[in-house]
C-alpha cells in the first residue's frame, strides 16, 4: 500500500504513522485540532507518564477490565520498545516510584516533539490540521482511524472517530466511559480543588453495595475527583 492516511494525531495516530512509514508507505496524518498530540501534553500533570517499567504480565494485570485482550498488541510493541524508540531519537527518560517512566525534562511537549521528529526523519512531513467541515478530499490506499474516544472533547476526543467509522460501514458498540475523572455535587468539593492525596483508598458503592476499591493517589478538582485510582474506578 503506497499511500496511507492516519486520522488522528494523538499518541496512537503518531505511532501508527511511524509504523506505516517504516514499512515504506507514503503517510499523511490528519488532525482536526490546532496542533497534534494535545492529550499527550496534559498527561502525567503535564509531564507525560510514558509507560511503566514493569514486565508485560504486570501491565496486563493492572489494565482495568479485560487486560488480556491487549496481550497480543502489547507483545507486538512492548513498553520497552516505546522507551527505546524515544531514547534512540534523543529523548532521555527516567523511572520514578512505582515504575512510572517520564522524560528527564519533565516536559510532555518533549515527547510530542520527539514523535514529530521521528515522523519528519521518516519523510512524513504532512501532519495536517484540518477542520472537519473543510470539504477537502484525501485519497489513500488505506486509512487508519486513531481518533480517540469520547472522554475529553477539548483535546479532540469527542467521539467523531466513531461516527466516521460508522459512516464507512463499521458496526459500533455503544460507548461506555472509562479512565475519566468523576464529578460530584458535594458543596465542599470546590474548596478542596488542587488537594492531592497519596496512599489513600477510594471505594465505589452501587445501590448500597461495594462495587470496587483502589489504593494509591487521587486529587480533588473544581468539579469532583481525579487521579490514578479514580480513573481506574471510573469504569
Amino acid at each position: 500500500m503506497n499511500k496511507v492516511i492516519v486520522v488522528g494525531g494523538g499518541a496512537a495516530g503518531l505511532l501508527a504513522a511511524v509504523a506505516a512509514a517504516e514499512h515504506g508507505a507514503q503517510v499523511t496524518v490528519l488532525e482536526k485540532m490546532f496542533k497534534p498530540g494535545k492529550k499527550l501534553l496534559i498527561t502525567g500533570k503535564g509531564r507525560c507518564n510514558i509507560t511503566n517499567d514493569c514486565d508485560l504480565q504486570e501491565i496486563i494485570k493492572n489494565i482495568p477490565g479485560n487486560g488480556r485482550f491487549l496481550n497480543s498488541a502489547l507483545r507486538q510493541f512492548t513498553n520497552e520498545d516505546v522507551v527505546k524508540l524515544l531514547n534512540d531519537n534523543g529523548l532521555e527518560t527516567k523511572v520514578e516510584r512505582g515504575g512510572r517512566v517520564f522524560p528527564v525534562s519533565d516536559q510532555a511537549k518533549d515527547v510530542v516533539d520527539t514523535l514529530l521528529k521521528i515522523l519528519h526523519d521518516l519523510g512524513v512531513e504532512k501532519v495536517i490540521c484540518v477542520k472537519t467541515k473543510s470539504g477537502k478530499v484525501f485519497k489513500a490506499d488505506a486509512v487508519i482511524v486513531a481518533a480517540g474516544g469520547a472522554s475529553y472533547p477539548g483535546t479532540g476526543s469527542d467521539g467523531s472517530g466513531f461516527k466516521l467509522a460508522e459512516k464507512l460501514g463499521h458496526a459500533i458498540i455503544p460507548l461506555k466511559p472509562s479512565l475519566v475523572p468523576l464529578t460530584s455535587d458535594s458543596p465542599y468539593i470546590p474548596d478542596l480543588q488542587g488537594l492531592s492525596l497519596r496512599n489513600v483508598q477510594a471505594t465505589v458503592y452501587s445501590s448500597g453495595s461495594k462495587a470496587a476499591s483502589e489504593f494509591g493517589e487521587m486529587l480533588f478538582t473544581h468539579f469532583g475527583v481525579s487521579g490514578p485510582i479514580i480513573l481506574s474506578l471510573s469504569k
